[in-house]
């Protein structure tokens, strides 16, 4: 078939690969001038299958109601706050009841440990080389930390997920450059983890599609999407592409493509920020990735760069930067790795929007609009979850049963 991508991050160019791997003709539309140009451009680059879970859980409307008075809070609401912001947070309420909670970790976490199996398999068959490290740590500052995580470590358990508890002295083992004038409680040391650079790896893998003929069209924005067949897209520049199908990996912008086929997706930007800056004492920095439990800020060792990522920001826009979210990602830095990076010039500040939907997990598969196929709604773990998704959905459209249960992961989810 001759299948349409809209999107060209991890999720659309991980898609574009699959497809084209089991023989499709692919045409990747993009309206950026290069690939990975938003959510995929400067995320945290975590790899860390067994915490990938739910936003949408027990308890959290509290921790997010106690956080708003906070400086540095890992959550934030911003201003102004629009109607569809509103209405997302009345169906993540919803979605916050233990029984849904459970279903939709269990489905994610299935989701993750797939597709971290897949992305080991492209990066060793296709010989990827970016930039990677191994293992993950999670800093805790207290012993009330310590309390909280417990019941995430039963999760990990019941996931089969490697861990161990440290004490301060075996955490500065792992990361010997943890700021000696810290005084911390211990940490959770996930050796079968890693960071990556999510963009570097997009690149790569994009050169891998086009040998294998896929089309990228850069700076060419959709104008509508109409139901086939065969699928048509109406282009920006007034002319029209048709094809066999299309698969809709826009992220935020897939809401308002397909909202006139008469598909409403429950979609919402949850916005994070990163500040990237080149390493001045490689004895300084840390040797992979650590995230700081109280404030969810992840710092990666991404090569001869640390990179500092954090916050979840709903409503606001997105070139409205909240300079108290990127100074607590400072603030984070220097508390554990003080001298490791030049923060005197040349600091990449980023944000981006977390396409996410309420509940938690992606929707992937066909969208019940003939000839339209969804990979959406990955939120903070597009990274995560995108080479399994992309296998997923390219068994789907080949009419194979995915190597990984996908119930509730379907269109139908949203409806219910």
């Amino acid at each position: 078939m001759h299948i349409a991508i809209i999107g060209a991050g991890v999720v659309g160019i991980t898609t574009a690969y699959e497809l084209a791997a089991d023989g499709h003709q692919v045409t990747v539309f993009e309206r950026h001038a290069a690939a990975a140009a938003e959510t995929s451009f400067a995320n945290a680059g975590v790899v860390a299958p067994g915490y990938v879970t739910p936003w949408a859980a027990p308890g959290m409307p509290g921790k997010v109601a106690r956080y708003l008075l906070k400086r540095h809070a890992p959550i934030k609401l911003g201003w102004p706050m629009a109607m569809r912001d509103l209405a997302w947070m009345a169906r993540w309420l919803r979605a916050c009841k233990l029984e849904t909670y459970l279903a939709n970790r269990a489905r994610l976490q299935r989701l993750a440990f797939y597709s971290r199996d897949r992305l080991h398999a492209l990066t060793q068959d296709l010989h990827l080389a970016y930039d990677r490290s191994d293992g993950y740590m999670v800093l805790l500052r207290s012993e009330q930390d310590a309390r909280l995580v417990e019941p995430g470590l039963q999760v990990l358990q019941d996931a089969g997920v490697r861990f161990a508890r440290l004490d301060a002295a075996a955490a500065r083992q792992v990361e010997p450059a943890l700021n000696p004038d810290v005084d911390f409680h211990g940490a959770i040391q996930l050796p079968d983890d890693e960071v990556g650079n999510c963009r570097q790896f997009c690149m790569l893998l994009k050169a891998e599609a086009q040998r294998l003929g896929v089309d990228f069209q850069f700076g060419t924005a959709i104008a509508r999407v109409e139901a086939g067949p065969p699928v048509t897209l109406r282009l920006a520049d007034g002319s029209a592409r048709s094809f066999d199908a299309l698969v809709c990996c826009a992220g935020l912008g897939s809401a308002q493509l397909l909202r006139p086929l008469g598909l409403r997706l429950p979609l919402a930007a949850v916005y994070g920020y990163s500040i990237t800056a080149a390493i001045r004492e490689p004895l300084n920095a840390p040797r992979s990735a650590v995230m700081d439990e109280r404030y969810k800020v992840a710092i990666s060792r991404l090569g001869q760069r640390v990179r500092v990522a954090g916050s979840a920001e709903i409503g606001g826009a997105p070139d409205r930067h909240r300079e108290a979210s990127v100074q607590t990602l400072y603030k984070v830095l220097h508390d554990w790795f003080p001298g490791a990076a030049r923060m005197q010039a040349g600091v990449q500040v980023w944000k981006g929007a977390r396409p996410m939907l309420p509940d938690g997990p992606p929707v992937l598969g066909a969208s019940g609009i003939p000839g339209v196929w969804l990979n959406l709604g990955h939120g903070s773990s597009g990274w995560a979850l995108s080479c399994g998704s992309a296998r997923v959905l390219a068994d789907q459209i080949a009419g194979r049963t995915p190597a990984v249960d996908t119930e509730g992961l379907g269109i139908g989810r949203l409806r219910r």
